[in-house]
């Protein structure tokens, strides 16, 4: 079955995973939802990602990370919103790059030189498609 926004059921089985409080979350693997993985854990969203080769497809599972003991634990994302969706595609330019919670989130960007943070693309002077908002 074809899925018509893939980074969105990505995001959303994050969401779902850390209102259970599961260890990890697994999904089908695309380039896309690597990069979303390499910049959430640069950022300290997320504990770990990995790649693993299966058939038919590969499964990207996705460490989630957690703070405080295990009675009082709660996830370090509070939130995650998909901003640019395929029925509506955000582009900004290098001097609207949105902020979050006035620095305290990251934007996720899609620009010419990969995905990478508002921030980053701030500091570079790129634009991009805004793909999400992190906090």
């Amino acid at each position: 079955m074809s899925m018509s926004d893939p980074i969105a059921d990505m995001l959303t089985r994050i969401r779902n995973a850390q209102m259970r409080l599961h260890p990890t979350v697994s999904m089908p693997n695309s380039k896309m939802k690597v990069e979303l993985a390499r910049v959430l854990k640069a950022e300290g969203y997320i504990e770990d990602y990995q790649v693993l080769p299966e058939k038919p497809q590969a499964v990207l599972n996705v460490t989630l990370k957690y703070v405080g003991d295990r009675r009082h634990r709660r996830s370090v994302i509070t939130g995650l919103e998909r901003v640019s969706r395929p029925g509506r595609r955000v582009y900004v330019g290098t001097k609207n790059v949105p902020w979050v919670l006035s620095g305290m989130g990251v934007s996720i960007v899609t620009t010419s030189q990969g995905v990478m943070t508002g921030q980053q693309a701030r500091r570079l002077g790129v634009g991009g498609e805004v793909i999400c908002k992190v906090w």
